[in-house]
């Protein structure tokens, strides 16, 4: 029985290397203790990363490592081979680097405008940003739908919402599709966090409501389905 449960691990742990190209420790661990988790966490990790879905396979990528620089996911190598795999090289890695280190400094746009704005007689913050980043981004190797996608996703794994709201509403304007928007955002759920895409669903649900972005059919189905704050919206009807 002993010979044959230690089969059954290696047998297992081998599957995952074969489906991924490659093991992390926590498959290990996940096999030994939880078994039916790691087959749980398998089966969500490849329909969100391994499956097509609604992003090409470079697309889905380059959002891949906006958000990893950005989260300091060292271990995640993987992405890189699967950026090339993609036809994507070091031009896109470089972009990608670009907009993690523009993402970190853009609440300075915020404090100038929320703080400082009495001083200042031409200072829009959203406006003085969308021209810096369209200058940082002229010559780039990236398509615009890229870009607001990825710094979407990135504004999500740490939860700034103040420019998460303008990149849903740029990816609108360049011609994402809704289920590629949200599948980039769900990208986010390991590195950044279930709550932070929990957040970030629920202001592109409040600005589908608001009408700052023309949303089709089935997403106006979700948004208009009412409260959706989890708890909190027991305890309000009790």
């Amino acid at each position: 029985m002993a010979d044959e449960t230690e089969n059954d691990l290696i047998k297992n742990l081998e599957t995952i290397k074969a489906k991924r190209g490659y093991l992390l420790p926590h498959h290990g661990l996940l096999q030994i203790s939880e078994p039916d988790l790691l087959s749980a966490y398998d089966t969500f990790y490849e329909v969100m990363t391994l499956r097509a879905r609604n992003l090409s396979e470079l697309s889905k990528e380059i959002i891949w490592l906006g958000i990893l620089i950005t989260t300091g996911e060292r271990i995640a190598t993987h992405h890189l081979d699967r950026l090339s795999k993609a036809g994507g090289g070091e031009e896109h890695l470089t972009e990608c680097v670009s907009l993690a280190a523009w993402a970190s400094g853009a609440e300075h746009y915020a404090f100038v405008s929320e703080n400082w704005s009495e001083f200042t007689t031409d200072f829009h913050a959203v406006r003085n940003y969308r021209v810096k980043l369209d200058a940082l981004m002229i010559e780039s190797c990236l398509k615009q739908g890229d870009i607001e996608m990825t710094l979407a996703a990135i504004y999500t794994a740490t939860n700034k919402h103040y420019w998460l709201e303008e990149h849903i509403k740029g990816a609108y304007a360049s011609g994402v599709e809704e289920d590629q928007l949200a599948e980039a955002l769900s990208l986010t759920m390991f590195p950044g966090g279930v709550p932070n895409f929990v957040d970030a669903a629920q202001i592109w649900k409040s600005m589908i409501n608001q009408k700052k972005v023309q949303a089709s059919k089935k997403y106006k189905i979700w948004a208009e389905m009412g409260e959706q704050s989890g708890f909190g919206d027991v305890l309000s009807h009790t």
